[in-house]
């Protein structure tokens, strides 16, 4: 784990009986020029908005941007990992691309829930990344918590 996850919270699980409505976590994570390349080997999309200044240049965003599957990743680490944790399964996400990410930039991704089913064990999360004071990606998860009665 890099330097720059130092102020994140605590990996783990968080179960639906200790979730609270307006409990959030976040990690911050600098998108690199590798990262760029590596979720296009990876996704297999190679759109040159992505990979080619020059030809990056002349489009609306006038450089490179990250992809915004890769900036959602981000969304799902926070998910997977902090809340509601290990055993958290992805039901759904929307998802509204507010700005882009280019590369260099520091993102803050932030899940925080707002709704809870605990007959349905359903969480209902409100999900943004950040860069600086700009919000570059908004939505809205639902998923499967884990249960300590499932353990």
């Amino acid at each position: 784990m890099g330097s720059d996850m130092l102020d994140n919270f605590a990996r783990g699980t968080i179960v639906i009986e200790d979730l609270e409505i307006g409990m959030t976590r976040h990690l911050h994570k600098q998108v690199t020029d590798r990262d760029i390349e590596l979720f296009a080997e990876v996704s297999t999309d190679r759109n040159p908005v992505h990979l080619d200044e020059a030809y990056a240049n002349d489009t609306i965003f006038e450089g490179r941007i990250a992809h915004g599957m890769l900036t959602a990743g981000l969304i799902s680490a926070v998910i997977g990992e902090q809340l509601p944790g290990h055993g958290t399964v992805y039901l759904g996400q929307t998802l509204k691309f507010m700005a882009p990410v280019r590369p260099g930039d520091r993102v803050r991704a932030e899940v925080t829930v707002q709704d809870i089913d605990h007959a349905k064990r359903r969480v209902t999360l409100a999900t943004r990344c950040l860069v600086g004071d700009t919000v570059v990606l908004k939505g809205e998860a639902v998923v499967l918590a884990p249960s300590r009665k499932f353990d």
